[in-house]
């Protein structure tokens, strides 16, 4: 397994990462099961570990704890703050309050003193970047976090985050974590370049844009999503919507891509990923033992310039087909923002 550099921080990652948001009751049930996997990755060179406190509620960072008891210190820690949790409007957020009581209760459920990498899930219009950054740098300085990152931010969020840091003396964020893929490229026209310009770390999640390039979909199929999590993301999965007929399109003509360069769609899919010179680690997300399996031997592929070049005229560089896949919704476009 190559290992890549964590932007500027000097840490060492491999260039595939394991997420785990499909252990627990949101995927795979079974602890012991969803343990194997994390020990059948590990055993494979995988040394980078991506959780977050709302992955089945908490249920994911315990069934990670459990994994790594005697193996923490070979592991690349990461996890996330900033979903809501229920229904109190202080149980969510950007907030010194939320984050606080998030990584006590992460530390917990993952039985560590530390983490290395710990996130924002997605950027919050509504607290100021400097309050959320003062209580991350006291997180830092307290020992309880080594590195601080965030996922899903627009560009002119991390801008400004960078810039706030510098200014204020603040830890600054040294990664993203976007979404991207083969038909979720949007990320191309602006975050890769500004995550390149501020040496930032950048661990992509959903290289199989949420089972789309699995080969799980096809043309005559009729089939869902079977993750809960999936259920819940309609407008990104019905098959009658115009832009996700789009997107079972450009998924057949990948597969024929991948059988024409003697690949499976999900090698093909995850080596496009690591072929950006922008991405630190691509996020691989299994739910079962045969997941990972047909996933791993991704990291070996390499993708000469001829499929590249098919690639892009299957989906051009820059666009999303399903906007909705992005993964953030500009507040500002909403009704609320735009009819006074």
């Amino acid at each position: 397994m190559e290992f890549r550099p964590l932007g500027r921080t000097g840490v060492q990652v491999s260039k595939l990462c394991l997420g785990t948001m499909m252990f627990g009751d949101w995927g795979t049930k079974d602890h012991d099961e969803s343990i194997k996997i994390i020990h059948r990755a590990l055993d494979a060179g995988i040394n980078f570990v991506d959780t977050a406190d709302v992955y089945s509620q908490g249920e994911s960072e315990v069934i990670v704890g459990k994994a790594l008891r005697g193996l923490r210190d070979d592991v690349v820690l990461a996890t996330k703050f900033f979903m809501p949790f229920d229904d109190n409007p202080n149980h969510r957020g950007g907030s010194r309050r939320w984050i606080m009581t998030s990584v006590e209760d992460s530390l917990r459920r993952l039985g560590t003193d530390h983490l290395d990498l710990y996130q924002m899930h997605r950027y919050d219009p509504a607290v100021d970047l400097d309050e959320t950054l003062g209580a991350l740098t006291d997180l830092v300085r307290a020992g309880k976090v080594r590195y601080i990152g965030h996922s899903t931010f627009p560009a002119s969020a991390l801008v400004d985050a960078q810039h706030i840091a510098r200014d204020r003396g603040r830890e600054r964020f040294v990664t993203e974590q976007p979404t991207y893929s083969m038909l979720t490229r949007a990320i191309e026209n602006e975050i890769l370049p500004l995550t390149e310009r501020h040496g930032m770390g950048v661990l992509s999640y959903s290289p199989l844009a949420g089972g789309w390039l699995s080969g799980r979909y096809r043309q005559d199929s009729h089939e869902g999503p079977t993750s809960v999590a999936r259920q819940r993301l309609a407008n990104r999965f019905d098959l009658s919507l115009p832009e996700n007929q789009r997107k079972l399109e450009a998924a057949e003509a990948l597969a024929r891509l991948a059988d024409d360069a003697g690949v499976t769609l999900i090698e093909l899919a995850i080596a496009f990923v690591l072929r950006h010179p922008g991405i630190t680690s691509a996020i691989i997300g299994p739910r079962t033992m045969d997941h990972l399996e047909s996933q791993l031997p991704a990291a070996e592929v390499a993708l000469d310039e001829d499929v590249l070049d098919r690639i892009d005229e299957i989906v051009a560089p820059g666009v999303t087909l399903n906007p909705a896949d992005n993964g953030w919704v500009n507040p500002w476009l909403q009704p609320a923002a735009r009819r006074r």
